[in-house]
């Protein structure tokens, strides 16, 4: 076992490639900041150089700057307008983002549910340029409070981990590519992290948050098993209210005929986007698309896809019925999260960022067993290249950080029972 941040256990000249990536001593403290600032910097000049080569608000490429943000605050507008059934028709909702942006730019399309309406309707009330700045900037506040909450305790015991928590979780390359989609990545990680930090003692606060994650429901297969397994009643309640509660509002603020318009452009959405991959497979990270991106039928991509949730169920179901590793159970649960739904794009890996953290929280204590560290530091770099590689070459870089955070996550699962199981019986 060995912590990666002690710099006195930087590797002697004899060890060899294969050792040095079992104990992770390749990753002292200075070493992670060091590249972490290096992205940091990178990302401030490429984000300048692309504002400063934009025409207003249209880049060099004849996008919006924020790229899906366009989809949310074009629907915002035509709900303000009092045609908010008309985001889920796709020539009205693109029409609008013309009149917005200019008749030239490619089609964003909205694939939420009513609720994230609630969202996009405020933001809709100001400029395009202010209403990104301002989503943006509160859903990365959200995503950093989670990460740094996360490792309070490690933060509290050791000054490297202070130094270095922040460069580390700003520069995770999944924050980048959300930030340059102005998408919704933040607010997911954010709102499940809080939600699993907030269950041991505040199960209806953890419900409520948990509830809030109904505009994501694609992501929503594993939390009611993790939490009934548990027999998280009160999370249950609070969660099931909190959604009968946004579905009201919603209804109250739009009308009725936004829900039977949601409901028929589901099949449409799926065929496109996920079965024909307009989206690019490319850029989603699921199994479904690898299946899809080598050529194999859709009844095959589903088949596989069905495979890969039944494990991340059968996981969760068990870790959280048999373990006492809150930390652990976290970890799982958002990385199972990622490998039980067909439909997650390279964005939605912000969630990874609070996974590792409660990872690091869980092994703080003990120590990393062998390859934890490379693990962690791949799975961290990986959404920078899993797009690129993937289009190049059809290797799905993405999925293979999930499938092996999750195979780490449950390693450390069975060992944890094992040995309490040991000290029971002894």
């Amino acid at each position: 076992m060995t912590h990666f941040w002690q710099a006195s256990l930087e590797p002697s000249p004899t060890s060899s490639a294969w050792q040095i990536l079992r104990s992770g001593r390749w990753l002292t403290a200075d070493r992670a900041r060091a590249y972490s600032l290096i992205l940091l910097v990178f990302y401030a000049i490429a984000t300048i150089g692309w504002i400063a080569l934009s025409n207003g608000m249209i880049d060099r490429n004849g996008k919006p700057i924020g790229t899906d943000f366009a989809s949310f605050y074009a629907a915002g507008s035509l709900a303000l307008d009092g045609h908010a059934a008309a985001i889920y028709d796709m020539a009205a909702h693109y029409a609008r983002e013309r009149q917005i942006f200019g008749a030239t730019i490619p089609y964003y399309g909205w694939l939420y549910p009513p609720i994230f309406l609630l969202v996009a309707v405020p933001l809709a009330l100001l400029p395009y340029s202010a209403a990104l700045i301002v989503w943006q900037g509160a859903s990365f506040a959200l995503y950093l409070s989670v990460v740094a909450t996360i490792l309070a305790k490690p933060r509290r015991e050791n000054g490297a981990i202070t130094k270095l928590w922040l460069p580390v979780a700003a520069a995770f390359p999944a924050a980048f590519i959300n930030l340059g989609h102005g998408q919704n990545g933040f607010l997911t990680a954010g709102l499940l992290g809080a939600a699993l930090l907030s269950l041991p003692q505040r199960p209806l606060l953890s419900g409520i948050l948990f509830g809030l994650l109904a505009y994501k429901p694609q992501f929503g297969l594993l939390i009611p098993i993790a939490l009934l397994v548990a027999g998280q009643w009160r999370a249950i309640t609070a969660a099931t209210l909190t959604v009968v509660v946004l579905m009201a509002i919603t209804t109250l603020a739009f009308g009725t005929d936004i829900w039977w318009a949601f409901a028929a452009s589901t099949g449409t959405a799926r065929k496109l986007l996920l079965e024909q991959g307009d989206v690019g497979f490319e850029k989603l990270q699921s199994a479904f698309a690898a299946i899809r991106m080598w050529g194999g039928s859709v009844p095959l991509a589903y088949w596989v896809q069905g495979a890969a949730s039944f494990a991340a169920i059968g996981g969760v179901a068990w870790a959280w019925r048999t373990s006492d590793n809150r930390d652990i159970k976290a970890a799982l649960l958002m990385i199972a999260t990622l490998l039980a739904s067909p439909h997650a794009l390279d964005y939605d890996l912000t969630i990874l960022g609070p996974a590792i953290a409660f990872l690091v929280a869980a092994n703080w204590p003990n120590g990393f067993r062998s390859f934890d560290i490379s693990l962690l530091a791949a799975a961290w770099i990986t959404p920078l290249f899993a797009r690129g590689i993937a289009g190049l070459t059809g290797i799905p870089l993405g999925l293979i950080a999930i499938v092996a955070l999750y195979a780490l996550t449950m390693r450390h699962a069975i060992s944890d029972r094992a040995a309490a199981t040991g000290i029971a019986q002894a």
